[in-house]
C-alpha cells in the first residue's frame, strides 16, 4: 500500500516524466501470488518495505507482483522492474541494475535512488528463493541465450 508520502510530491508533478507518473500510480500489481515461484523481501534504510512475488515458467518470468509499504517512488520502481523483466529469461533478469530502473523512469529523484536499490534487492532475493526451492535445472537458464 502506498502511504501518506503522496502529498510531499504534489508540487513536483510537472518535473516527472509520463513514464514515472504511470509507474508511480499503477496499483494492479500490488497483490500476493497464491503459488509464487519465488518470494523476496527487502526493507530500506528509509523503512520502506517491499515483498516481490514471481511466477516463473520454463525459465521465463511470467508475472511480478508485490506488496508495498512505501512511497510513490518505491511503487514506481517496483512497477518499472516488473515492466522490464516480465517475459524475459532468468539470465536477463539477473542483469537488472537499479540504474536501469532509474533510466526507465526518466525522472526518479536522485535522493530516492535507494528506492530502485530496494526494489532490485527484493527482486534478487525472489530469484534466489526460486533457485533455492529447486527450480528444475536452473543452471540451464544461464546457458540460454537471450
Amino acid at each position: 500500500m502506498v502511504d501518506e508520502h503522496l502529498g510531499e510530491h504534489e508540487d513536483n508533478w510537472p518535473e516527472h516524466s509520463l513514464t514515472f507518473l504511470e509507474m508511480a500510480f499503477r496499483t494492479d500489481r500490488q497483490k500476493s501470488l497464491s503459488h509464487p515461484s519465488g518470494v523476496g523481501d527487502n526493507v530500506g534504510a528509509c523503512r520502506d518495505r517491499i515483498r516481490i512475488y514471481l511466477a516463473i515458467s520454463g525459465g521465463i518470468i511470467q508475472e511480478v507482483a508485490y506488496e508495498l509499504e512505501g512511497c510513490l517512488n518505491t511503487n514506481a520502481c517496483a512497477n518499472a522492474l516488473a515492466e522490464m523483466v516480465e517475459g524475459h529469461t532468468l539470465a536477463a533478469a539477473w542483469r537488472l541494475k537499479p540504474e536501469m530502473l532509474a533510466e526507465f523512469l526518466q525522472s526518479l529523484p536522485p535522493d530516492h535512488f535507494h528506492c530502485a536499490e530496494l526494489a532490485v534487492g527484493a527482486f534478487y532475493k525472489a530469484l534466489a528463493d526460486y533457485q533455492k526451492k529447486g527450480a528444475k535445472d536452473w543452471k540451464a537458464v544461464y546457458r540460454q541465450s537471450d
